[in-house]
């Protein structure tokens, strides 16, 4: 069932559920006895294609040194196929780190990440963090910003806390040793960007998600109650629900994962698991996002019966670097647009089309500083109107060292391809940047899956509202990271868990029976479904939608979703055969669904959803749309968890 609901409440997520007696521990388990390593014969998998996650013999990958603690001594410990820890952590951005580096103080934590450690959203985000740090900002005005560029449908509380909380957590990233830029006084240099009344947004030149990844991977890194697991891709939760009429409350107890480093399914048994694993960018064509944005965490989520919010709301960037638009085209298309930050902006970057006439007065009082879903909307008006692949958006007219000095990261890419952004316009144009939708949080990161804890970009905690205001997606996950901290500690006390629980879920498999050629045959339908979806999303469920539009593309999903299990099905796949590729593909095919789904349950436009079919705002539907548990009707691959859910007492 979609809807539209009041608020966004609190999630409760008292008591505990108890197994049998035993606590588990990531070293020195006194009732368990783990086999000494042995080493892995990959001989048979040496020659498969990537589908089942294999590298190429010449992949050349920077190894992060935790990552050599992975494969040596932890393997070692726990064995290769079952790991258990106090605290497991889908993703490695900013979310996932910073949650680690708190609750390691209280029990043994996995991170588990899809690609190397660094390779997240975080990494990509150039703008900064926006937070009240000037005497003559407030909370208040920072408050006001968030909602207003929300289209007010923020949850006021959440705005609040975010808000509030925010400085302290930047001071905390400083005294991690961030480095974040000053000015001539020595004070930090506080930029402005799109939406913000103020000065506010803490940054590192263009790269400040760089230099915040890096700051806490190097934390992580000399944290020896952190263990983390590069190239571990997440396959499904691991749930259980009570037996009880009354309650069926449903409890998350870790996760599945594909290792594509030993072509091994590894299985995370913890007391309490944070999802941080990202956005989906990449239902769309054309993203900003890196390649690992699938849309993992959020479609495990549903299969898991976890409820759903506001995933109607997809931010496009209104600028991302147009390809088409450089004087020296790229050789190869980019697996993700390059972004070009909301800074240039805020710095008094102009936009113009290709007449060079300034439009964005034409749209809105603000202009340039105008919040991203209008830019967007301006910029596709603008682009359709005059039958155009991209506009401009020139900063020449400022002085050239403070370009340098602001943009060394944009203007070094640009003059890769000719381009002199001190000298010329940066041909730019909007693509899918961020989902202000997700697995609906309270205020401490919980769920309405016990154990299960979400936070960053994968979460919807009502910050954003219909839009996300500049700057503030790296706060909240800074804020929601911790806050959901002293929840996960009290759970994971309380949690009582039993080793042997690990077994009772079925475990994916390798498709190791598939012919070489049989697995080349869906790989290359795999690649041509991925691209299918991503044409019907942009066509259908783009920047401007409508009703009809909508409908187009649930029937033409619909098809092509059914088309392609049916092909893999026909070729040998069995439901419980995994690899990273088609898991990527049904988690890909569940996000576009609840994209989908919830923007036809939306009867009104409102900050990113824009509909032709109701092109006003209207008070009454000012709500959250939410997607319950109950929903869960459909019999596809993509919708359904792997493992059987098990029923607990």
């Amino acid at each position: 069932m979609t809807n539209l609901t009041n608020g966004f409440a609190s999630i409760q997520c008292k008591g505990a559920m108890h197994v049998e007696k035993g606590h588990m521990q990531a070293s020195g388990l006194p009732f368990l006895s783990f086999k000494r390593c042995a080493q892995l014969d990959i001989s048979r998998l040496g020659s498969m294609p990537r589908f089942m996650g294999a590298k190429s013999a010449t992949s050349q990958h920077a190894r992060h040194k935790i990552s050599a603690i992975r494969a040596s001594t932890l393997s070692c410990l726990q064995g290769d196929t079952t790991k258990y820890f106090d605290f497991v952590v889908i993703g490695s951005g900013v979310a996932g780190l910073r949650y680690a580096l708190e609750v390691s103080k209280h029990g043994t934590v996995a991170i588990i990440t899809k690609a190397e450690p660094h390779e997240s959203n975080t990494n990509y985000a150039q703008g900064g963090v926006s937070a009240v740090l000037c005497p003559s900002d407030s909370v208040e005005s920072h408050m006001k910003d968030t909602i207003v560029a929300g289209a007010y449908l923020c949850d006021e509380e959440t705005v609040r806390i975010v808000c509030t909380e925010g400085p302290e957590r930047v001071k905390e990233l400083i005294a991690m040793g961030a480095s974040f830029d000053h000015g001539e006084d020595g004070r930090l240099h506080l930029a402005r960007e799109g939406g913000h009344s103020h000065n506010r947004i803490v940054h590192s030149a263009d790269m400040t998600g760089r230099e915040i990844e890096r700051a806490l991977l190097q934390a992580v890194d000399n944290d020896d109650n952190i263990s983390l697991f590069g190239h571990h891709f997440a396959i499904d939760l691991l749930t259980c629900q009570l037996i009880d009429p009354k309650n069926g409350e449903i409890y998350c107890y870790g996760v599945d994962s594909i290792d594509s480093e030993t072509q091994k399914v590894v299985r995370f048994i913890s007391k309490v698991t944070l999802l941080a694993s990202g956005g989906a960018g990449h239902i769309y064509p054309t993203t900003t996002n890196p390649p690992v944005a699938t849309g993992d965490g959020i479609a495990m989520s549903h299969r898991a019966q976890a409820v759903i919010s506001n995933m109607e709301f997809v931010q496009f960037h209104p600028t991302a670097l147009s390809d088409e638009g450089l004087p020296i085209k790229p050789n190869k298309r980019r697996e993700n647009a390059f972004l070009i930050t909301e800074a240039v902006r805020g710095d008094g970057g102009i936009l113009y089309n290709q007449s060079m006439e300034r439009f964005m007065p034409m749209y809105d009082d603000r202009a340039e500083l105008a919040p991203r879903d209008v830019v967007a909307r301006s910029i596709d008006d603008q682009l359709k109107k005059r039958g155009e692949k991209y506009v401009l958006l020139d900063i020449s007219h400022k002085p050239r060292e403070k370009v340098l000095a602001h943009f060394p990261n944009i203007a070094a890419e640009c003059l890769r391809y000719g381009l002199d952004i001190t000298r010329q316009p940066i041909p730019v144009v909007p693509a899918a940047h961020y989902m202000c939708g997700g697995v609906r949080a309270g205020l401490q990161g919980e769920t309405n899956v016990k154990g299960l804890y979400v936070a960053g970009e994968v979460a919807c905690t009502g910050l954003h509202g219909a839009n996300r205001l500049a700057s503030n997606s790296l706060l909240e996950a800074l804020v929601f990271a911790r806050r959901a901290v002293q929840p996960s500690i009290d759970h994971m006390v309380d949690a009582d868990t039993d080793p042997s629980f690990a077994v009772k879920w079925a475990r994916p498999m390798l498709p190791l029976s598939l012919r070489d050629s049989v697995l080349s045959d869906i790989i290359e339908r795999t690649k041509q479904t991925r691209m299918e979806l991503q044409s019907i999303m942009w066509e259908y469920v783009g920047i401007v939608r409508s009703t009809g539009r909508l409908k187009n593309a649930e029937w033409k999903i619909g098809d092509l979703e059914s088309e392609w299990e049916g092909f893999l099905f026909r070729r040998g796949w069995k439901p419980t055969m995994v690899g990273i590729e088609a898991c990527e593909m049904r988690n890909l095919f569940c996000c576009a669904k609840l994209v989908v789904k919830s923007a036809l349950a939306r009867h009104e436009s409102r900050g990113l959803h824009f509909t032709e079919d109701f092109p006003y705002l209207e008070e009454s539907k000012r709500k959250p749309t939410v997607i319950f548990p109950a929903a869960i009707q459909e019999l596809t691959w993509s919708s359904k968890p792997l493992q059987r859910q098990l029923q607990c007492k």
